[in-house]
């Protein structure tokens, strides 16, 4: 569908901020090591219905909601003169596309000042995650909890462990991809697709008949 998920770094595991206007990478944010472990959740979207509805009991009316949940580590301590500020420049890049930035907001003011009645929500970037190249996701982080376990002389971290749970955005939240459409949500949209077709890909592969787990034939 486009090169745009293999154009991403990093491809082993980590955060891509996306301008929201131009659709291009902004910031990429790698993990330095993998999440020991991940839970995934999945809540299908069913035609919601009374027990015994027999018209509706197969009927899907979107993709279903997933989310991620890991812990991602940081570490500063072997490398303290690439980082002069410790941490803070990736725990803040990490925690730009969860609020608006000072200008958006001075802007929000100065409208508010004009006599603005309405102001549109400002809009921020798109956060993709990336864990290996089979799964490259557009996604809206819900969660973001820091530890930060140690520190330098100016009390800059240098040691944390940041827990996060992602959302990942569909073309129910992002729309379909348009052809010449170069924003973040024609990006994200094409992002989900292709993810949705590596896992029909991969379904597709379980191919046994069901006699040979001992299912009985419909």
């Amino acid at each position: 569908m486009t090169t745009f998920p293999q154009s991403l770094n990093p491809v082993r595991g980590g955060f891509v901020l996306v301008d929201p206007d131009s659709g291009r990478a902004s910031k990429t944010i790698p993990f330095q090591y993998n999440p020991d472990t991940l839970t995934r959740t999945l809540q299908v979207q069913g035609i919601g219905g009374e027990p015994g509805d027999r018209l509706e009991a197969l009927r899907l009316k979107g993709p279903s909601h997933e989310s991620y949940r890991f812990e991602a580590e940081f570490d500063a301590t072997a490398a303290s003169d690439k980082f002069p500020d410790g941490l803070f420049p990736v725990l803040c890049a990490l925690e730009k596309s969860l609020s608006p930035t000072y200008a958006q907001l001075q802007n929000e003011d100065q409208l508010a000042g004009q006599g603005q009645l309405e102001i549109v929500p400002v809009e921020a970037p798109l956060t993709v995650l990336v864990l290996g190249p089979k799964r490259v996701l557009p996604v809206r982080i819900t969660d973001f909890s820091v530890a930060e376990e140690a520190f330098d002389a100016a009390l800059n971290p240098i040691r944390a462990k940041v827990s996060i749970t992602v959302r990942v955005l569909t073309v129910d939240d992002l729309g379909y991809p348009r052809p010449g459409d170069p924003g973040a949500r024609a990006k994200g949209g094409t992002l989900y697709l292709t993810y949705l077709q590596q896992k029909e890909r991969f379904a597709d592969g379980v191919n046994n008949p069901v006699t040979d787990v001992g299912v009985p034939t419909v």
